[in-house]
């Protein structure tokens, strides 16, 4: 085990810190945290070479959805940096061409002043289906992407929309690794989390119950004690 490694935490796409806030107590317990800033840049190469400027010698990384995309660019680019890896909610796959045009026309649409009505739209979609009615978890949802804001979310979206395809990197990724998905996730299912897991020597799979795409959020407990145990190895 490792003591004190510090762990460096990605957002995913349009969020902020916000989407931690209710992992972060125990993240705490394990190490120093951070919580990088993936608003400011295009594309994944120039998002992951921004957070590695900024970050800790060597850590322990978490990315979320989009944040899981910017860390395979991080592994990709200093891989002796990694010491331990999480993937939650996320994928390895690329975007296909019916979900680049999904992309595009969000883009548009937020370039035209509709970013508020985008997310609260897809406020359904982030969330399992037992909490939908839960204002506090929209409340939150809904402040990370102001936090980020309209100009961000575009950013990233014409980032995500460029990434490469990191399922041939999984075989080379050696280190403790967890991914983790909800047993609900309507964004990103369940397939792309055991492709992860199935190509990564050693790597965990947990599924969350009750939970969709932003499983910090929806289960903290049961999030957090899957990565305490992760860090603990």
């Amino acid at each position: 085990m490792l003591q004190n490694l510090p762990i460096l935490l990605i957002p995913g796409l349009g969020t902020s810190p916000r989407t931690y806030s209710g992992i972060l107590p125990e993240l705490w317990k394990h190490g120093s945290v951070a919580i990088a800033n993936q608003t400011l840049d295009d594309s994944m190469e120039a998002m992951a070479a921004r957070i590695l400027a900024e970050a800790p010698r060597q850590f322990a990384l978490i990315g979320h959805s989009m944040g899981g995309y910017i860390a395979f660019e991080i592994l990709r680019q200093a891989p002796e940096r990694v010491l331990k890896l999480a993937l939650l909610n996320s994928s390895a796959r690329p975007d296909n061409e019916e979900a680049k045009e999904k992309r595009k026309k969000q883009i548009e649409k937020a370039g035209q002043g509709g970013f508020s009505e985008i997310i609260e739209g897809a406020l359904p979609m982030f969330v399992h289906s037992a909490h939908k009615g839960d204002k506090r978890l929209q409340e939150i949802i809904t402040a990370a992407h102001h936090d980020a804001g309209a100009k961000a979310y575009i950013r990233q979206q014409t980032a995500i929309m460029g990434r490469k395809d990191s399922r041939s990197d999984l075989k080379v990724i050696k280190i403790p690794t967890l991914i983790l998905t909800g047993d609900e996730d309507n964004l990103i299912p369940r397939e792309p989390s055991e492709e992860m897991a199935a190509g990564i020597t050693g790597a965990k799979l947990t599924i969350v119950p009750q939970s969709g795409h932003m499983a910090p959020l929806e289960q903290p407990e049961l999030v957090s004690r899957a990565l305490a145990e992760w860090l603990d190895k």
